[in-house]
């Protein structure tokens, strides 16, 4: 409450377009082609308007240019994924894409329920979105929400998507592989596989990849152990590793950092040094566990971030009438290495 000593404070009144086009010299439609890149004018003219408008500090009203150009410059990013794990980077990638073209992202989590997700559908055809994102915790399951046919452009990211839709996913593979030759040429021979559970098809094509450079190298190929994606389940697959008959590998290769990370301390427990003994490498770089493990975690990192960028790209592509073929687009992984899977014999 203001009290009747109080000044009372006042606010600056908005820069107008009448404003910009009064201080320049010219009218009122003239500004607003020029600013807008539109209309015949010559190249000093125009960017005397456009100065002229910085210098004001003039913000062009967003919802007149929307129903100018017939687009809101919003696009919405439907998620399964709860605890943001997979979608936040995605939607830092996507908004680095998107923000220099004026256009803001809005998240709609639509848990596992095709009620709910409908009804974020629904608000975001009203609000008239541009195009729609979606995307989920894992590539083999489809959003509990129906987005054929709904007149505007709909990129998949890291979710199942419907046929002949442009959907992008990290290269998995190309990620195991480059974590199980980083082993081989750190000179480990006996690399054993411990993942998640046999339900996910990234599991099934981290172990095809896993297996094709064991067999490439003339290494002795194990199964490798499935179990959850859990730290417990690293720690139990370490006695299913070392209490057998078979000889103790010198490398373990993990399906996530989570593993990883139990892996480790079942190994720390049994009075094996990481990486002296065994080398460790974990999939995701899920960052706050992988920094944190001692030794820190190298990992296969999905680039996420990347892969958000070119999904927000390619709808704006889309939106502005530009053709993308359908079909899945893989992007490849990257190994960042920490101290967890040691060095060379040569350094």
């Amino acid at each position: 409450m203001v009290s009747d000593d109080q000044p009372v404070p006042v606010f600056p009144k908005p820069v107008t377009l009448r404003d910009v086009a009064a201080r320049a010299g010219v009218s009122v439609a003239t500004a607003s082609k020029a600013l807008n890149d539109q209309g015949r004018m010559t190249a000093e003219t125009r960017e005397r308007i456009r100065e002229t408008a910085r210098s004001l500090g003039f913000r062009p009203n967003s919802l007149a240019q929307s129903l100018l150009r017939r687009r809101s410059f919003t696009v919405g990013l439907l998620t399964n994924d709860t605890y943001g794990r997979f979608s936040l980077p995605l939607m830092s990638g996507i908004s680095d894409a998107l923000v220099d073209n004026g256009v803001s992202v809005f998240l709609c989590n639509v848990e596992e329920d095709p009620r709910l997700g409908q009804l974020h559908v629904e608000a975001m055809l009203d609000k008239r979105v541009d195009g729609i994102i979606a995307t989920g915790k894992r590539i083999d399951r489809h959003l509990p929400v129906d987005l054929a046919n709904l007149r505007i452009p709909v990129i998949y990211a890291f979710t199942q998507p419907d046929p002949d839709a442009v959907a992008f996913v990290s290269d998995d593979a190309g990620g195991a592989r480059l974590a199980v030759e980083h082993f081989y040429r750190l000179g480990r021979r006996r690399i054993a596989h411990v993942s998640g559970p046999a339900s996910f098809a990234v599991v099934h094509a981290r172990a095809q990849a896993y297996r094709d450079v064991l067999a490439e190298n003339g290494l002795p190929v194990t199964d490798p152990l499935l179990g959850a994606w859990s730290e417990a389940w690293g720690h139990e697959a370490v006695a299913h590793l070392f209490d057998g008959k078979s000889e103790r590998p010198d490398a373990v290769f993990c399906g996530n950092d989570q593993i990883a990370r139990g892996v480790i301390d079942a190994l720390r427990e049994r009075g094996l040094d990481v990486p002296g003994d065994v080398g460790v490498i974990g999939f995701d770089n899920w960052e706050i566990v992988a920094e944190a493990t001692r030794p820190p975690l190298t990992s296969v990192d999905m680039n996420l971030v990347a892969l958000g960028r070119e999904a927000g790209l390619t709808l704006l592509s889309l939106v502005g009438g530009q053709p993308a073929a359908p079909g899945i687009r893989k992007l490849p992984c990257r190994l960042v290495v920490r101290q967890s899977c040691g060095r060379s014999p040569d350094g």
